[in-house]
């Protein structure tokens, strides 16, 4: 059996949960960005006291590691950090562009759609920049996380033999730009459910980090393709 703190406050809406084997048992939801430092401690510990679990009995402590708000990033890991360092439990992140993803692959699972389908999240970055990523159906990389300039052709090459799921809030402004056919866009929420999913295997798998090295994915450098 696994018991896991989840904490996501990596964009504009933070997220914790207790999950146990990697389905939800409580969560708490803060909107206010400016309030993530604030929520978090008081959410852990409401969260928990609901679910009747005492942070001695946590197994694990999972946090999304970036890319996303440079202060939301620090915050979370910060905590994530000192909790595990407290408790003597290990420390699991999960990447922000591979959460979405990986909600936008189970997302569209019953879609019929005729090319063989990645997954491009992107975040919000600012005017016309965004962090994004490209992944395959299996939630394995084929473009790493980077910070680029959106450009209407920067995605031509794979669009040319593969339909394309944006998904994430700084897919919105791409969506204004791009007139590929082969681009499929899907709205939707930060949902507690796929980063307990992501963290649970993580747990199974041991697949932990150094909590005394491990740092927020920052990814500041942007790339503009013209």
């Amino acid at each position: 059996m696994s018991l896991l703190l989840n904490i996501d406050t990596a964009s504009n809406i933070a997220v914790v949960s207790i999950a146990k084997d990697g389905y939800i048992l409580q969560e708490a939801t803060n909107k206010e960005q400016k309030d993530h430092a604030s929520f978090l401690h008081i959410a852990i510990k409401s969260i928990c006291q609901t679910a009747g679990v005492n942070l001695n009995q946590l197994n694990a402590i999972a946090v999304v590691a970036g890319p996303g708000s440079y202060t939301g990033l620090r915050v979370g890991m910060a905590s994530a950090k000192g909790l595990c360092y407290t408790l003597h439990i290990p420390l699991i992140a999960i990447g922000a562009l591979e959460l979405i993803a990986w909600q936008a692959i189970n997302e569209t699972k019953n879609l019929q759609l005729p090319l063989p389908v990645l997954f491009c999240p992107m975040i919000d970055a600012r005017r016309m920049e965004v962090f994004t990523a490209i992944f395959d159906a299996n939630l394995q990389s084929l473009l790493k996380p980077t910070a680029l300039v959106l450009e209407n052709d920067f995605f031509a090459n794979f669009l040319l033999t593969n339909k394309i799921v944006f998904s994430g809030n700084g897919s919105t402004k791409w969506r204004e730009i791009c007139s590929n056919a082969n681009a499929y866009f899907i709205e939707n929420e930060t949902n507690a459910l796929y980063m307990s999913q992501l963290s649970y295997n993580k747990f199974i798998n041991n697949k932990f980090e150094d909590i005394a090295y491990v740092q927020p994915l920052y990814v500041k450098e942007f790339f503009n393709p013209s």
